[in-house]
């Protein structure tokens, strides 16, 4: 940035060039200019040795936030100059559709797209089985693309049937037509066929969009991965980046469409539990909790962590994991911080087996409640739905086996692992203190006379507790136990009556959780969680709802509205089509006698791979089709293949690829943004490098189990 004729001189130039130089002798804006370049180079080494000399008195710093900046001004200047989906094509059209009556759209004579967006709504029959078919008419009357949607195969009848499709003409398509017609299949008589048509211009640059959208998410990563900016603002960042792309295609969706793109039920059950956590945590009964386990584990490790991720796989198969996560979360860091262990491979363990463990299950985890609610019946030749029972019996087995498997592998990864804390407990927990009340004072602001007293206050009660940590250090000859046995006694119940109140509201919040799928019960679980929450408050009667509120991880909030905002807005660019019509189309090209085994395998990895870096909801929505597509193929019906084995494959890859990753799961980012408010740092590469080996194994050992199962035995 220029200043002007300001003489002020900042310190890191200052401290960068100590001496003289050219150009602040001339005040030219670069440090030496190419006429005062001495030497006999060219005159390309001169403009490199400027450039070079730039690049140092910048700094990467400044680099690094100017190009960040860069990649958000471009995107927010696409999406100011390009109005929202339909402003440039023929507006919707909604009417009844019969055979002898086509549907028409007329597009406007300054129409100047060559690319047609089209989406075709039907609101079906349970008996229609007929074929629609799609045509771009030229003014002339020319037929110049069609578009056949053979329904009665490629899509069973659903109360509402959604296909799009994208006409590449060769000119512009002003003044021409999108005309809609059913062609009767035999002698069926055909109802009146509800139908919504919406026809959009695209730029061309749609035949690109998958590569878009795999920079952006290669873009996402490599910012969390190395940690340039807080993964928040990078889940954010990738959000707008792909948002800016959709406009520059002219796809650019209205704000309404981009709120329903985020999953608020996960918001609300995230925000209640959290609430319901920050109210628990008042009481004292975490710390209660932790020095109560390492009592019973008899102070053996190994122990100990055997029996929190038991704990953590089986309350997961039959609780979401995230909400398991949750609450074992402060219990484990408070046990640490009592007994004197590192928490974070403890915590790295919990969570990886809690997303084992919610694979069990049909209520463990969001993929298996999608898969089990799905219409399995439109299938041809299936007449049966998947039920809980049936689910949970074909996937449990398998993650028996997972969890043996998985639990040497861990104790071999962790092998050389110290847990021991390198402060005593009661160190440990001074320092825990002090990085909170730091963490409090960095937030306050410190403006007015009494902030800047409260602000002084708490500087106060820092350096008070640096000072008691340094005579816990110079105590720590002192003998273990009494230390232990003193710290036991601090780690009373606090308030008895606001415990009461939360383990009732908790015990009743989780009660609903498992009621919640009845017909009857019209909940979800994140309606659940914030009444709890509610009635939780008013119960306990808390008035300070400001400090309650600092608890509540908004950061982690965030992520996540703006992660389900990025993968709609990849899954809008193709990115998810795309992997599901390469599964497709491999499946396909299989051999008759092993297609059955390698549609298996294929779906198992290339779900375990995706949902590793993508979220695994929007994966699993769009799988699901491309299943039920596969699995209606009367040619691959008549070759063997069976649809229950893929449908397992689909849940088992979903489900464990979420370890992969630390933001594969969304009980991953829930773990490190409550470890990050307790000063516990959780990396991406940190995670990676347990969770990934994890996914690996345990994704051969159920590759094993299908094929045992489904192929070698032919379980169905």
């Amino acid at each position: 940035m220029a200043h002007g004729a300001s003489t002020s001189k900042s310190p890191l130039l200052s401290a960068s060039h100590g001496k003289s130089t050219p150009s602040s002798r001339t005040g030219s804006a670069l440090p030496i200019s190419v006429n005062e370049y001495e030497g006999d180079g060219t005159i390309a080494d001169k403009a490199k040795a400027v450039v070079f000399s730039c690049v140092r008195k910048i700094g990467l710093r400044h680099l690094k936030t100017f190009g960040l900046f860069i990649m958000l001004i471009i995107p927010a200047i696409a999406f100011s100059v390009q109005e929202e989906v339909g402003a440039n094509g023929g507006a919707p059209l909604v009417r009844g559709l019969r055979p002898d009556t086509p549907a028409r759209i007329e597009l406007d004579a300054d129409f100047d797209y060559r690319y047609l967006d089209v989406s075709l709504v039907l609101e079906d029959l349970p008996d229609f089985n007929e074929n629609v078919t799609v045509s771009v008419i030229s003014s002339n009357g020319t037929v110049m693309d069609t578009w056949e949607i053979f329904h009665g195969i490629d899509a069973p009848p659903v109360p509402n049937f959604k296909e799009k499709n994208i006409f590449r003409l060769e000119e512009v398509a002003a003044g021409y037509a999108i005309e809609v017609t059913v062609l009767p299949d035999g002698d069926n008589d055909v109802s009146i066929l509800g139908m919504q048509m919406t026809v959009n211009g695209v730029s061309a640059g749609v035949d690109y969009e998958v590569v878009f959208s795999c920079l952006i998410l290669g873009f996402v990563y490599i910012l969390i991965i190395f940690e340039l900016i807080h993964r928040t603002l990078s889940a954010m960042l990738g959000s707008f980046i792909a948002l800016g792309v959709l406009s520059a295609l002219n796809k650019r969706p209205s704000l309404e469409v981009v709120i329903e793109w985020i999953d608020f039920e996960t918001i609300m059950l995230l925000f209640g539990m959290m609430v319901i956590v920050g109210v628990l945590s008042e009481t004292g009964v975490f710390e209660w909790a932790a020095v109560k386990a390492y009592k019973y584990s008899g102070g053996k490790v190994w122990t100990l962590i055997t029996l929190l991720i038991l704990f953590s796989a089986i309350v997961s198969a039959f609780l979401d994991n995230v909400t398991t996560i949750l609450l074992l979360t402060p219990v484990t860091i408070r046990m640490c911080n009592v007994i004197g262990l590192e928490p974070t491979p403890i915590l790295l363990a919990e969570v990886v087996f809690s997303n084992i463990g919610g694979t069990a299950t049909a209520v463990g985890d969001p993929p298996n409640v999608i898969i089990v609610s799905t219409n399995w019946r439109e299938v041809v030749g299936n007449d049966k739905d998947i039920d809980f029972t049936e689910f949970t019996g074909h996937l449990m087995p398998g993650i028996f086996f997972v969890m043996i498997v998985c639990y040497f592998q861990l104790r071999f990864m962790f092998r050389k692992t110290d847990f021991a804390n390198p402060d005593n407990p009661a160190t440990a927990e001074i320092k825990r203190e002090i990085l909170i009340w730091e963490r409090t004072l960095i937030k306050q602001a410190c403006r007015t006379k009494e902030e800047r007293r409260f602000c002084a206050k708490l500087e106060r009660k820092i350096e008070e507790l640096k000072v008691a940590a340094e005579d816990a250090v110079a105590n720590e000859g002192a003998d273990w136990a009494a230390t232990v046995k003193e710290m036991e006694l601090d780690a009373q119940i606090k308030d008895a009556d606001l415990l009461m109140n939360a383990l009732v509201v908790l015990s009743a919040v989780i009660l609903m959780f498992f009621l919640h799928s009845i017909p009857s019960i019209h909940l979800d679980l994140g309606w659940i969680s914030i009444i709890g929450a509610m009635a939780l408050l008013l119960l306990s009667g808390i008035h300070n709802i400001e400090e309650l509120m600092m608890k509540v991880e908004w950061a982690t909030l965030l992520f996540f509205a703006a992660l389900f905002i990025l993968m709609e807005a990849l899954a809008e660019l193709g990115l998810i089509d795309w992997i599901g019509e390469g599964v497709s189309t491999m499946i396909k090209n299989f051999p008759d006698d092993s297609r059955m085994a390698l549609s298996i395998v294929v779906i198992l990895w290339v779900s375990a791979l995706a949902s590793s870096f993508i979220d695994n909801i929007p994966f699993t929505t769009a799988m699901i089709p491309v299943i039920k597509k596969i699995a209606s193929d009367p040619e691959l019906i008549e070759a063997g293949l069976v649809l229950r084995p893929l449908v397992w494959a689909l849940a088992f890859g979903a489900c464990l690829g979420g370890n992969g990753t630390l933001i594969g799961a969304s009980a991953n980012v829930v773990m490190a943004g409550l470890a990050e408010q307790e000063g516990i740092s959780i990396t991406f590469n940190g995670f990676f490098k347990v969770g990934f080996p994890i996914m690996l194994v345990s994704t051969f050992v159920i590759m094993i189990y299908l094929m045992i199962c489904h192929v070698a035995f032919d379980w169905q």
